[in-house]
């Protein structure tokens, strides 16, 4: 016996098996899978007496049908008939290889949640400040920092909104005034002469992989042999006195090490190319301006500190960048 069960525009065939009208019925294939997932039931009101005679007490069927996705169905039936239970499950076919579409959505609610905790407990709790900040920003400090993703300015050194106006790149590197345009330089610009942050700290860190690209190139390398395509180079080479006097200075010690050397050296390099613009020049001589250095070594937890002494290094013809106040906070 067959009984055609119609839902919208799709058609769903059953084929039941009559075992024991007293205990239960089988429903043995379902042949189209194509249903409106949007559908939570179905009521079939057949005269069942055509079909079971009258052991059936004329009680309609309900069939309840879910999916777990709207291209591939998996369809749980549920039917009941005289009271007695019918289930069949079919399983879509390649399950493993289905991805439920809410999956994708798993690490934003994730991110949603943290959202919302900062709103109520930081963003509420200090409301007055942030409608403050909505109007204006005078930071204090320009942050220069390595876009490495361990590497967060604002969680390493406890920054708050509005206090520290900050640019990532590759390396934390800081070009020279006479190269060309780039987005560390607008921020300069920007933090410098709109701003007017009294302090910039440039932050390099250990394990930096813009800084092991650097040291691993050919030595004879220049600027003109690098691939205009290797974005990452032509960026890195910007540090190429850094990768020069690392080399040079730790030439005895093994590559890793010549790294981290190079991750300090970098930083140095980066404070004296802020020397280069004369509108930071200009403040640094006015002492309205301070530019520090820093390195984060997440490895130990530790950060190290200096600033540049700017009058000491106006007249020192040394090629190391003459530095005070030194200090390492662990």
């Amino acid at each position: 016996m067959e009984i055609s069960v119609f839902v919208g525009e799709d058609e769903i065939y059953f084929w039941i098996r009559q075992l024991h009208f007293s205990s239960m019925a089988v429903v043995s294939s379902i042949m189209s899978t194509s249903v409106d997932p949007s559908s939570s039931g179905v009521c079939v009101t057949h005269n069942t007496s055509k079909i079971f005679g009258n052991n059936a007490n004329q009680k309609p069927t309900y069939l309840r049908l879910c999916t777990s996705s709207r291209r591939y169905a998996k369809l749980r039936v549920a039917a009941s008939i005289s009271k007695v239970p019918l289930k069949l499950t079919r399983e879509e076919k390649h399950q493993d290889h289905v991805t439920s579409p809410d999956r994708g959505n798993d690490v934003f609610e994730e991110m949603k949640q943290r959202f919302l905790t900062f709103k109520k407990d930081k963003y509420m709790d200090n409301l007055e400040r942030f409608q403050s900040l909505a109007k204006s920003q005078s930071p204090k400090f320009m942050v220069i920092a390595c876009a490495d993703s361990r590497v967060c300015p604002s969680q390493i050194l406890g920054f708050q909104p509005g206090e520290a106006f900050t640019v990532r790149n590759i390396a934390n590197i800081v070009p020279t005034y006479e190269s060309g345009p780039s987005e560390t330089k607008a921020a300069l610009e920007f933090a410098v002469n709109s701003l007017q942050v009294e302090n910039i700290l440039v932050v390099g860190h250990s394990r930096c992989g813009g800084i092991r690209a650097l040291m691993t190139m050919d030595d004879d390398e220049t600027e003109q042999d690098i691939d205009s395509r290797s974005f990452i180079k032509n960026w890195v080479v910007i540090g190429k006195t850094a990768r020069s006097i690392s080399k040079s200075a730790a030439s005895e010690l093994s590559f890793d090490q010549q790294c981290q050397h190079c991750e300090k050296e970098s930083v140095n390099c980066s404070l004296r190319n802020l020397l280069s613009y004369p509108w930071i020049e200009e403040r640094v001589k006015k002492g309205t301006l301070t530019i520090h250095g820093g390195y984060y070594d997440f490895t130990e937890c530790t950060f190290e500190k200096w600033t540049v002494d700017y009058n000491k290094e106006r007249s020192c013809l040394e090629r190391k960048l003459a530095v005070k106040d030194r200090s390492i906070w662990s």
